[in-house]
């Protein structure tokens, strides 16, 4: 009985150790297999972030709470600026789409801002952005290129800010991509901040929405905007005919479309009824934009290119959550959007609590997508 015992128990752990080792094979086969699958999958070839709006209103400007001398959103900006320095999968660019100071009065205040801007991007006891490796550029809005003034003028309180451009190109030069082409001609003065560039193989136009024009006779006060459209147009074309660029997209501080419908005039793009129709022709991916103090995004006309706002940078405003957006270039061809943000909070300028969560996601298709942000 006792040799009986032993041969059952033999037995037995023969079985166990088939069994463990027809299990072990089972698992590795299976790691195998998704060791495959995810080697198949889509990575991501390229990814770029955007924002826009981040300074204070002018009954903050003096608020040390809320703000110092770049007259920044400091807790937002600060929460913002830390969060893309440590994503996981670091972005190669950084767009700023204007209004990051308060300005839109002097040439000192802007100065003095924009000077004090600069040195809180470097300053690494603020955040590690500047340390990050993400290439900063930057575009700026009405409030670093106009200056404030009610001339009685219906609908009309903004005007040219004379000496803006010298002043941007003075601090804001090194956030401008060395490679970059513009416009030249006669026209080079007043558009040097209308530029485009490449890298990898996306192509990017950048306008400068608010530019300097001087006063004339029909228009005594001067005229903002006047973006150099045809310059536009054809940079945008030649993208499209290069075999190296698949992807293209326009970013300026002023939108064209505003919650679905067009927007012109002195609160929009007034370029935007002959521009728009050329980037769909060009199959422009995007327009992405700051100035309205919101988050949106729409398909005009139910397909083709997209008009993205990302106003939700830390002013005050419409916007129900701060943030930035992401957007991922796949090797497949594929774009993904993603918007993250926190929780604005009362007042807007305090620091939030809670960490960035996605609060929009999309793929970029040419077709008809959904969208919830839009009267579309």
């Amino acid at each position: 009985m006792k040799f009986q015992s032993i041969s059952l128990l033999l037995m037995a752990a023969l079985i166990i150790v088939s069994c463990s080792s027809s299990d072990d094979t089972s698992t590795s086969e299976e790691n195998n297999d998704n060791a495959e699958v995810q080697s198949d999958e889509d990575s991501i070839l390229f990814s770029f972030t955007f924002l826009g709006c981040n300074r204070v209103d002018r009954h903050q400007q003096f608020d040390t709470s809320a703000t110092d001398g770049s007259t920044a959103n400091l807790a937002v900006l600060k929460r913002t600026f830390n969060q893309i320095a440590n994503l996981e999968n670091k972005p190669e660019l950084f767009f700023f789409l204007g209004d990051m100071v308060l300005a839109e009065s002097t040439t000192t205040n802007l100065n003095n801002q924009l000077t004090d801007w600069v040195k809180l991007y470097e300053d690494r006891s603020f955040s590690n952005i500047s340390d990050a490796g993400i290439e900063m550029v930057a575009v700026p809005g009405n409030h670093e290129m106009l200056y404030y003034h009610d001339y009685n003028v219906p609908h009309h309180d903004e005007w040219p800010l004379k000496g803006s451009t010298k002043i941007w190109l003075e601090h804001m030069s090194d956030f401008m991509p060395a490679d970059r082409d513009h416009v030249g001609g006669a026209d080079s003065v007043n558009n040097q901040m209308t530029f485009s560039f490449v890298r990898r193989n996306v192509g990017f136009v950048l306008m400068n929405t608010d530019t300097y024009n001087a006063p004339t006779t029909e228009n005594p006060y001067g005229l903002e905007g006047q973006i150099p459209t045809d310059w536009i147009i054809n940079k945008v074309k030649q993208y499209q005919n290069n075999p190296a660029i698949d992807h293209v997209f326009v970013l300026g501080h002023k939108p064209y479309y505003v919650s679905g419908k067009p927007e012109t005039g002195h609160h929009g793009l007034p370029e935007g009824p002959v521009l728009w129709p050329e980037l769909n022709k060009a199959h422009v991916n995007a327009m992405l934009s700051a100035h309205v103090h919101d988050y949106q995004r729409m398909q005009p006309g139910g397909k083709g290119t997209y008009q993205i706002i990302a106003g939700n940078g830390g002013s005050k405003g419409e916007a129900t959550f701060f943030g930035y957006s992401v957007i991922n270039i796949m090797k497949s061809g594929e774009i993904q959007l993603i918007s993250m943000g926190i929780d604005k909070q009362d007042p807007y300028y305090v620091a939030p609590k809670d960490p960035f969560t996605i609060r929009d996601e999309t793929k970029l298709t040419w077709s008809k997508n959904a969208n919830p942000y839009s009267n579309n």
